[in-house]
């Protein structure tokens, strides 16, 4: 290890910012404000404008704001677009730490990191679970993995985007834990707009709809977490008590919002995805365990018994 890898990342340490969409914008005025001098690069000059006004500086090319910096951040629309801006950089990587925030598959976050590690460099994975406006508050967060070392050599910094919540030295559970977390972002978002479409179709405008959904969604946190033991912990004893809410009961609601679906006309691909968890969970026989056994279809959809 470099004497660049091995120190503590200083106070007002150069910071580079590769990507200047919404994120990119609002991850580099925050490393600004807080003193932190900024160098950026994008592929449209034109959207680093804002940023350069506040006081970063505009980089000619990759290599060049690559090199400015100890630290570079990368956030981007995935990781094919890493490839496609540095590999005609890759010269100054020695030394330097990516951290890359962009959406990807967990296996590709694990190549990226070997990738960069054949350059000489060292590779943080990240996932902000925040949009835009939100980086730099109280209420950001960002999942990291990658060498522990690393990460502490640069928390002071990434604190300042988000309360970094390091999960381990793998560098694909970031993103793993990140694509999860949308999954239930994406997913709630397409009920909330099923079910709206639903209300609809009875003359509900959704201005009317949405906030009685939306405490629906609200809510969901709280009754999973009113049960005896904490969210999770008889999934992984392996318990499914069904003294409550059982697949039978749970799949007979699918059923009637497949059917209700059906007869008002709207797209069932939803609904459908949900009753299939139910249905299977029941022809394995498991009717009377508590609603959570539809997960053994969904860790083996090909038929775990």
């Amino acid at each position: 290890m470099n004497e660049r890898q091995n120190r503590t990342t200083e106070p007002n340490s150069a910071v580079t910012v590769i990507g200047l969409g919404p994120m990119g914008r609002a991850m580099t005025r925050t490393l600004l404000t807080a003193g932190h001098p900024v160098t950026v690069w994008n592929r449209t000059a034109g959207r680093a404008d804002g940023v350069v006004a506040d006081g970063a500086t505009l980089a000619a090319t990759p290599g060049e704001a690559v090199g400015a910096s100890d630290l570079v951040i990368l956030s981007l629309t995935d990781y094919r677009a890493m490839y496609d801006i540095l590999d005609g950089a890759t010269a100054p990587l020695a030394g330097r730490t990516l951290v890359n925030l962009s959406s990807d598959t967990p296996d590709r976050s694990r190549e990226a990191a070997a990738w960069a590690a054949g350059h000489g460099a060292e590779f943080l994975t990240g996932g902000v679970m925040v949009p835009a406006p939100m980086v730099g508050t109280q209420a950001s967060h960002v999942y990291y993995s990658g060498r522990g070392e690393v990460m502490e050599r640069h928390r002071a910094v990434l604190t300042l985007l988000g309360a970094p919540r390091y999960l381990g030295a793998d560098p694909g559970l970031a993103q793993m834990m990140y694509q999860a977390q949308l999954a239930v972002f994406l997913t709630t978002l397409s009920a909330l707009m099923q079910a709206t479409a639903m209300l609809g179709t009875a003359g509900m405008k959704a201005a009317e709809a949405l906030p009685e959904l939306l405490s629906m969604a609200d809510s969901i946190g709280a009754i999973l977490r009113a049960g005896e033991k904490e969210p999770g912990t008889a999934l992984d004893a392996g318990e499914h008590p069904g003294d409550l809410s059982t697949v039978t009961m749970m799949g007979a609601t699918a059923d009637h919002i497949v059917e209700t679906g059906t007869s008002l006309g709207l797209d069932l691909a939803l609904p459908l995805a949900v009753q299939a968890h139910y249905r299977r969970a029941i022809e394995n026989g498991h009717g009377g365990d508590h609603w959570t056994r539809i997960i053994d279809s969904i860790r083996s959809p090909r038929g775990a018994r």
